[in-house]
């Protein structure tokens, strides 16, 4: 079964933007891993929101699937899912294929974590406090998680890997 992996710049306070919806604080200046893990993604989760600031598919050779109740469709090659989000998402897991990047927003993420079908979190850490913003979870209970990786770069980001206990 395919896995889903919630891949996401966070801040120090644990924020993933800040309090005027901007992520301009977010590194760009190297690869940061997105190499490798593109190549292990051929899917990826947008909400509907992150999907519009996006500007749409950011990476259009992956599949896109748009979670939204109030867009009615999208342009051709992106899938539109709404109604029941957790039965969606298992349906999507059990086709064949690579793991599914979880690109957010906040709403998904959390409504994902809360339905135990998000497999691992791989965080981003920015060495910036935000002060004020959206907070990465609104969990809705304890997630225990166990750590699978994490590396280190000269700007002081931080990646961190975990898998989600089930």
């Amino acid at each position: 079964m395919r896995k889903i992996i919630l891949g996401v710049a966070v801040s120090l306070d644990g924020l993933i933007e800040g309090p005027n919806g901007e992520y301009d604080w977010c590194f760009t200046d190297q690869d940061y891993g997105m190499k490798d893990f593109l190549e292990r993604i051929d899917a990826i989760f947008y909400g509907r929101k992150s999907y519009e600031m996006a500007g749409g598919n950011i990476f259009p050779e992956k599949k896109a699937y748009v979670f939204s109740d109030s867009l009615k469709k999208l342009n051709e090659g992106k899938v539109l899912v709404n109604g029941d989000v957790s039965l969606e998402v298992k349906k999507i897991r059990r086709d064949e294929g690579k793991d599914i990047w979880l690109f957010g927003g906040a709403l998904l993420n959390s409504s994902l974590l809360t339905a135990g079908l998000i497999d691992e979190l791989w965080l981003s850490v920015h060495p910036i406090i935000l002060g004020n913003g959206k907070p990465l979870f609104k969990a809705e209970n304890r997630v225990k998680t166990g750590l699978l990786d994490t590396k280190t770069y000269s700007t002081g980001l931080v990646s961190l890997r975990y898998a989600i206990e089930k």
